[in-house]
């Protein structure tokens, strides 16, 4: 059956701490904050003023030739600029200097110092700019995990996925439109991975993907010095309507033995999830030496059992 219904994500107002934990975080929903503080990065950083605090800081850095990004096919090149110049580029809207055309688009997701072993801080990567951004403390300091920088040509669409902690995205200038869907959709998003393969969420191939629009979607548009708290698990894919700079924060909320402790992004699945979809391909494996209906059959009792043991019928 259809989704009819596009809802619309809460949004609350002049947000502090005792609200965020009491009234907001237990809802496990997104939610978009309003009034919480981020400091002058509001009014500072314009394209002139990052520049100059960035310097040439080599930063590596996405280029499309569309601007709807796909992160399972690879329609992009990494490339390394020093930062001044990829500010503003990814601010222009036609390039005079160019890697693809002069039209590409701009993306920029700050990594740690040693990409393939420390996660994103941007209090280490871009300590001037780190002192304009105030971290919501709306977790414990010894649950911070990562502080990713982003930095978006106007137009570009990111592909929609999970993450496995939770995290707030701050949008410090320009809007950007997120559509969300519920970790009780994954069956309907088509994933490969923690990635759903249905690139476009407005206009989905559905001869490819069918149960697509079973999925319901929930949809906001955040201005600048909005927040969007985005649990762990919730599918999300962001356009950016215009240039935009974000700060993404994230933060462990399952006990720290639960995550892979050679995770520098924060998106591979807990250890125990791990583990179980891993005996699961063992088991699968297992049924492979049957004959087709015999598979067919032990498969759908397994599918099953997995529905009566594990399933939330929450909606």
């Amino acid at each position: 059956m259809e989704c009819q219904e596009k809802i619309e994500v809460s949004v609350f107002t002049d947000v502090n701490k005792e609200l965020f934990i009491k009234e907001i975080y237990p809802l496990r929903k997104p939610a978009v904050l309003k009034g919480v503080p981020l400091g002058p990065c509001l009014e500072k950083w314009t394209v002139e003023y990052l520049a100059a605090k960035g310097g040439n800081l080599e930063v590596k850095v996405h280029v499309s030739s569309v601007p709807q990004m796909d992160f399972l096919h690879k329609n992009f090149v990494y490339r390394t600029l020093p930062f001044d110049q990829f500010v503003q580029r990814a601010a222009a809207e036609e390039h005079e200097e160019f890697f693809i055309s002069k039209n590409e688009s701009y993306y920029l997701r700050s990594l740690g110092e040693d990409a393939r072993k420390e996660p994103a801080d941007l209090r280490k990567q871009f300590p001037e700019l780190a002192q304009d951004f105030w971290i919501p403390p709306f977790f414990e300091p010894e649950q911070f995990f990562s502080s990713v920088f982003r930095i978006s040509s106007a137009g570009l669409q990111l592909w929609t996925h999970y993450d496995v902690m939770d995290n707030l995205l701050a949008q410090v200038t320009g809007r950007k439109r997120v559509v969300l869907y519920s970790p009780q959709e994954a069956l309907h998003l088509y994933l490969s991975g923690d990635k759903s393969e249905v690139l476009d969420v407005d206009a989905p191939d559905l001869e490819r993907y069918p149960n697509f629009v079973k999925a319901c979607r929930h949809e906001c548009v955040l201005e600048p010095g909005d927040l969007l708290f985005i649990p762990a698990l919730w599918f999300h894919n962001t356009l950016a309507l215009q240039f935009g700079i974000g700060v993404n924060v994230f933060w462990r909320h399952l006990p720290p033995d639960s995550y892979d402790k050679k995770d520098p992004y924060g998106n591979k699945d807990p250890v125990v999830a791990a583990r179980a979809l891993q005996a699961l391909e063992r088991a699968l494996g297992a049924l492979d030496e049957l004959p087709a209906e015999y598979r067919d059959f032990y498969a759908r009792r397994m599918v099953q059992r997995i529905q009566s043991r594990a399933y939330s019928h929450q909606k």
